[in-house]
């Protein structure tokens, strides 16, 4: 069986598809077609994971049959598949949404259970044992995912130790087709690989495997916490969720199938991890799965290879994965080089990561640069001259040119050659449903935000950490030029003000301030507080300067006013100071306010 799993990898997972709680289509794929699942394997891919949800094709009680038009469209893709070779598993995917509730509705979920793999055992008897059942995917029996009790475990045993029975004597070739048992939420924690364990000595059968989930570290894999790189404590994460299942499974004989992977983060947007960073996980991952002889089956619910187009979204990301099928990549600390504007520019030392390879080229579009002259190596580092970084800048915002360092074996690693300014915060006021942040980006890209009260505290979701999830609470539009909240961010921001910390990818650290009261949110510059704080001042000196009496006072300023207006000078130092603070009072008013009418006008497309 070891060999049998080695060899379904790599796999990929028809997500969003007939696991959808609507129709094949009703989560914004297209109808798979047989074109589709050929192409699949003409990329390299040797084994489908095909997701299916069942209850609303089935169905009342007591005998819950399942629609014979679904079960023959779920026949079509599975024939369509090992036509191509493909190895497939087929499952109950978010069937666990009935599933949970098996500790107060224990008989119904049961009946339910059996009955779906009766018939699903039943219409696939004589099918090849290179198609698969897996009992169910990530179970679990309550809304909590992290939570371990006794009665889940047993739960899940009795759920698995009947899914067996129910297949081993369905007959044709179920008595001896492979068959995938999941831990409890297909987590890789010692605890639940330890049940399932349990579980799978206690059936005594040789064709089984067991399977869970690996999205990373959740912080890195969300962006939350400050976790914006793949560390050492995402590495860390990583390797020792895969030798636990090691130890635990395939070093006694049981093999494994990583039925799912990829970074929770892609759920939100693709951006939500840095490019870069997203390629070293990747690499990382197909590699250190192959060593733990663990065959990773690929997430993809149209977010990777366009099912329309038959194309890679990220085409960088497929040849990373590509060529972790058989070897490893090289890459870079980064692949972002940032050129601050008028700043003096030196050479720039780049640490590669050559993984077992050598570096071999470096290209500027096709065309070779010249060691000695445009870049040297010293050791693993890169070192980019300063000579051909002046070469390069074209003096305009954001990408100037992309350079390419290639490597005797595995893809190649892009570097961004990026012209940039400090990013420009505007003050803003607005309801808090459409407050932005008004942002010249310059070039330069947004990586995390720090949100914590003045009074104390961090603020907003996630209180234990003051860095914010990117795209779940803020999230930069680089289009209309704007750094935007969610209604879930300002639903645990409390009143009062808070201090907000951007970070960008150059390195910058910006502050701003907002304050939230009654639903309404105004955000203050650190440039327009800066100002404002200095006018305050220049107020509060003129207000502390003496004066002989009232009347004289109104009357050297009443004086400096015509005088000014006339272009005289004033025969009054305090009228003059009066009105050069109340020229400057007004300038800032009314340059704010054009400013902030330009921009919400550009932002509209009224400009």
């Amino acid at each position: 069986m070891q060999a049998y799993v080695e060899a379904i990898g790599p796999g990929w997972n028809l997500g969003n598809t007939f696991e959808a709680t609507g129709e094949e289509t009703s989560w914004g794929n297209p109808s798979t077609t047989q074109a589709f699942i050929k192409q699949i394997a003409a990329e390299g891919y040797k084994s489908i994971r095909i997701p299916i949800t069942w209850k609303h094709r089935m169905g009342d009680a007591p005998d819950y049959v399942i629609q014979k038009e679904f079960m023959a469209r779920i026949q079509e893709v599975a024939d369509w598949s090992l036509a191509a070779d493909l190895h497939v598993i087929i499952n109950l995917h978010h069937d666990t949404s009935w599933v949970l509730n098996m500790e107060a509705e224990h008989d119904e979920v049961v009946a339910r259970f059996d009955a779906a793999w009766t018939q699903i055992a039943g219409h696939f008897k004589d099918y090849p044992d290179t198609l698969m059942f897996e009992s169910l995917n990530e179970p679990r029996f309550s809304e909590d995912w992290s939570k371990d009790t006794p009665e889940y475990f047993a739960m899940l045993d009795e759920l698995n130790v009947s899914f067996h029975a129910i297949v081993r004597h369905s007959g044709g070739n179920n008595n001896k087709r492979p068959l995938v048992l999941s831990t409890l939420t297909a987590a890789p924690t010692q605890a639940r690989l330890d049940e399932l364990a349990k579980t799978i000595t206690k059936l005594n059968d040789d064709r089984l495997i067991a399977t869970f989930h690996y999205y990373g570290y959740y912080a890195f894999s969300v962006n939350l916490g400050g976790s914006t790189t793949f560390d050492n404590t995402a590495r860390e994460d990583l390797i020792q969720a895969f030798d636990r299942a090691y130890d635990t499974f395939t070093a006694k004989g049981i093999p494994v199938i990583v039925g799912e992977f990829g970074l929770l983060g892609f759920d939100k947007s693709l951006d939500t991890v840095q490019h870069g960073e997203i390629l070293k996980f990747f690499e990382y991952i197909t590699y250190y799965a192959r060593e733990k002889k663990m065959p990773l089956m690929l997430w993809d619910n149209g977010q990777h290879f366009d099912r329309r187009t038959l194309k890679w979204v990220d085409e960088e990301l497929h040849q990373v994965m590509k060529q972790g099928w058989k070897g490893r990549s090289s890459n870079a600390e980064t692949d972002s080089v940032y050129i601050l504007k008028d700043s003096e520019v030196k050479d720039l030392v780049i640490p590669l990561n050559l993984n077992g390879n050598t570096f071999t080229a470096l290209l500027n579009q096709e065309n070779a640069l010249v060691k000695g002259t445009d870049y040297e190596l010293d050791g693993e580092n890169l070192i980019l001259k300063s000579a051909l970084l002046q070469k390069l800048v074209t003096k305009k915002y954001g990408i100037n040119a992309t350079l390419t360092a290639t490597f005797s074996a595995g893809a190649d690693w892009k570097i961004n050659i990026i012209y940039y300014d400090t990013p420009g915060l505007i003050s803003a006021q607005a309801p808090e449903g459409i407050f932005t942040i008004p942002t010249w980006f310059n070039g330069d890209s947004l990586a995390t935000l720090e949100a914590v009260y003045t009074a104390g505290g961090n603020a907003g979701p996630n209180d234990w950490t003051p860095f914010k999830e990117y795209k779940r609470t803020f999230y930069p539009d680089y289009t209309t030029g704007e750094i935007k909240f969610t209604d879930e961010f300002w639903k645990e921001v409390k009143d009062g003000e808070v201090q907000l910390k951007l970070h960008f990818w150059s390195g910058a650290v910006i502050p701003y301030t907002i304050t939230k009261a009654s639903g309404k949110i105004v955000g203050v510059s650190a440039e327009e507080a800066k100002e404002k704080a200095a006018v305050e001042q220049e107020v509060e000196q003129a207000a502390e300067t003496p004066v002989d009496t009232p009347a004289d006072f109104g009357d050297s300023a009443a004086t400096a006013v015509s005088a000014q207006l006339s272009g005289d000078k004033s025969p009054s130092d305090e009228g003059n100071h009066i009105l050069s603070i109340s020229v400057a009072v007004a300038s800032l008013l009314v340059l704010a306010g054009a400013g902030m009418y330009w921009w919400r006008a550009k932002r509209d497309k009224k400009y």
